[in-house]
């Protein structure tokens, strides 16, 4: 990992009270008309359409993004390796999303400097996107867990991708999605054996009180403090209407800065991988409810699937009108 990822989150946070996360990948390009419809997800078009990726990445930069998370939550050795690609070619197309996100990251910043509106911006991050075991099972395993599987096991699969992500030159690291603590602590082991790595870890949760495979949140969470490398913790891909109720846990058990990204508010279907439920607003009741998760003790807040870069604009909206001292609206109930 390069030099500037230590410290990147809390740096960030020494310099402003929040920083915003980008919204969903997978969907966004779904939105945009990519064939995402694979066991590789979003890592397919890392193949097929590497430029859709970049434009993502840039375009939610644009709207006020402080961090994007790379194409990489499912692309694993194993995932690659079923499509008949071989191992390195599988760690040159990692390299090529953090790559990705970079150059976005670049070509915004050069933006920002010519612009005067700009001028309060930090440099953006790139995160890298580490899926969970279940990600690559391709099965909805994340939204459960109970894999079966040790932690040792579990630090074997995790390992050479880590390894490959960690030295291609991301700021830092984004183990998300994780269902179970078994996982949490396999990766936050892991870690420690990379020098300088820096991560946030966060959880899929089942309800307001617990992670999917059944755990308390609040065990998980204190399991986590005081680890070094994990520099953030918190929850994604998760319902919207749990998450106050999983910041709060978080912070009566942890020191360390609390991340949310939360689902657009729909269901999905792991059988038939689709969507149902009530579609969102354009971002504005997504934003009402970040205030409330700031509120509750939340410093980085985003979306996860079904968010879009107008969702990440309405919380940059939401958070400028509140810096400039105008009060702010609840959530739609």
């Amino acid at each position: 990992m390069n030099e500037l990822s230590r410290g990147v989150i809390a740096d960030g946070l020494a310099r402003r009270s929040h920083l915003v996360l980008d919204g969903a990948l997978g969907t966004e390009l779904a939105r945009r008309g990519a064939d995402i419809d694979d066991p590789l997800w979003s890592a397919r078009l890392l193949i097929e359409q590497p430029a859709l990726i970049r434009q993502v990445h840039l375009d939610y930069y644009r709207a006020g993004a402080d961090v994007a998370t790379t194409a990489t939550y499912q692309a694993t050795f194993e995932g690659f390796a079923r499509r008949g690609i071989g191992h390195d070619e599988a760690a040159r197309l990692m390299r090529l999303a953090v790559t990705l996100a970079c150059e976005a990251r670049d070509i915004f910043w050069h933006e920002a400097q010519a612009d005067p509106a700009q001028a309060t911006r930090m440099r953006p991050l790139v995160a890298a996107s580490v899926g969970p075991y279940g990600a690559m099972l391709a099965d909805g395993s994340e939204y459960r867990g109970h894999y079966g599987l040790t932690e040792a096991a579990l630090m074997d699969f995790h390992r050479p991708r880590l390894q490959v992500l960690a030295g291609a030159g991301a700021d830092l690291l984004a183990c998300e999605t994780v269902p179970c603590l078994a996982e949490a602590r396999a990766l936050t082991r892991l870690l420690q054996e990379l020098p300088g790595a820096e991560a946030w870890i966060s959880f899929s949760c089942r309800d307001g009180e617990h992670v999917s495979q059944g755990e308390p949140f609040a065990q998980c969470v204190a399991a986590l403090d005081g680890f070094a490398p994990v520099a953030a913790i918190g929850i994604n891909c998760t319902a919207p209407q749990h998450i106050e109720s999983l910041v709060r846990i978080a912070r009566a058990h942890t020191a360390r800065p609390i991340v949310v990204y939360p689902n657009a508010g729909e269901h999905y279907d792991a059988v038939t991988k689709t969507w149902h439920g009530a579609a969102h607003d354009g971002g504005e009741s997504l934003a009402g409810a970040a205030m409330h998760w700031a509120d509750a003790g939340a410093r980085l807040i985003g979306g996860c699937c079904r968010t879009t870069p107008a969702d990440i604009a309405a919380i940059c909206r939401r958070w400028a009108a509140q810096d400039a001292g105008a009060p702010h609206a609840g959530p739609a109930r």
